[in-house]
């Protein structure tokens, strides 16, 4: 009578589990790549599926599905990705035509341009400030100014609104004593740059105080015995040797203001490029009470963040570097 071995007394599943006892890298690389086919497919599928709105033609695209089918050894069926009904890249030229959507492009630009320059000079004070002295409340402060980083958006929107629209005075709250009457700054960059910047401020204040606080004393005691400043040391020792740590802040900054998308469509009540409406609102023109151009969107949508993925591309081993050495005590 013949002996049956240990793998074949069991059933498929338990032979597996026994090999992946036996050799778990096996198990760690396919989940690792399960998790990046998931990842592929969640982040790259949006862009494909604007890409194919773009390259369709205006007059296709209600013409029936985008799913084609398909004949394969005589069983019909539907190909399970959407395909181009036809082919038209003049999308992307007639997204300028119809719109000034490269003045809409500027402005995001010229926000998140500005927004990172407040962040980083304000966060580079607050951050030598947390990463280099010490004194009593200095936990408890870092973290409300981490804490009121998580609050939502839409928590400060309507006093904020209220305020920007510059039509009722500002009050002591809980009284009626008015302070002053704020000017309105709906649609111009105040009313957007304020509030990317308290917005975006704790996190780059995080970044920095990690930085700051990895520089040694020496360093900066030199820089203090030749005679200059705190302020000084700060901008001329401490910030130039967290160089990694105030461009992982800028990056991040810049990006999250380009790309955001509560307070543009609130504070910017008008779409129009010349009222600072940032490329959301250059999106949105091409689309009007009874006509929606969704080709023009798609194909602005894909113009507009080209080039947060080039910097993205361009920085990502800074970004890397810079959060993971930020999070690193020596």
């Amino acid at each position: 009578m013949a002996t049956k071995t240990e793998d074949s007394d069991g059933g498929p599943l338990e032979r597996w589990t026994q090999s992946a006892i036996q050799n778990p890298e096996r198990v760690y690389r396919a989940l690792f790549y399960a998790a990046m086919l998931f990842f592929l497919v969640t982040t790259m599928f949006p862009f494909y599926w604007l890409l194919v709105l773009a390259v369709t033609p205006e007059g296709n695209l209600l013409a029936g599905s985008f799913l084609p089918a398909v004949d394969l050894f005589g069983v019909s069926g539907t190909f399970p990705l959407p395909v181009p009904k036809g082919f038209n890249p003049g999308a992307f030229i007639t997204v300028f035509e119809q719109v000034p959507f490269h003045l809409y492009m500027l402005n995001s630009f010229a926000l998140a341009i500005t927004t990172t320059i407040i962040v980083l000079f304000i966060a580079s004070l607050a951050g030598y400030v947390f990463g280099r002295l010490r004194f009593p409340g200095r936990a408890a402060l870092m973290l409300g100014i981490l804490a009121i980083s998580y609050f939502p958006p839409a928590a400060f929107v309507i006093p904020l609104f209220k305020v920007f629209a510059g039509n009722a005075p500002v009050v002591i709250p809980f009284t009626d004593i008015g302070l002053f009457t704020a000017p309105r700054l709906l649609n111009t960059p105040g009313s957007m740059v304020l509030p990317f910047s308290s917005l975006f401020m704790p996190l780059s204040v995080f970044i920095l105080t990690t930085f700051y606080g990895q520089i040694p004393d020496g360093l900066e005691d030199a820089a203090r015995v030749e005679g200059t400043t705190r302020l000084g040391a700060l901008f001329r020792v401490i910030m130039p040797l967290s160089a990694p740590g105030v461009a992982t802040a800028a990056v991040l900054t810049f990006i999250a203001v380009y790309n955001e998308y509560f307070f543009s469509s609130i504070m910017a009540t008008s779409p129009e490029a010349t009222k600072w409406s940032p490329i959301l609102g250059g999106i949105l023109s091409y689309q009007t009470q009874y006509t929606t151009q969704y080709n023009l969107m798609a194909a602005a949508s894909i113009v507009g963040v080209l080039p947060v993925v080039i910097l993205v591309i361009v920085a990502q081993e800074r970004i890397v570097s810079g959060l993971t050495s930020g999070a690193l005590k020596e």
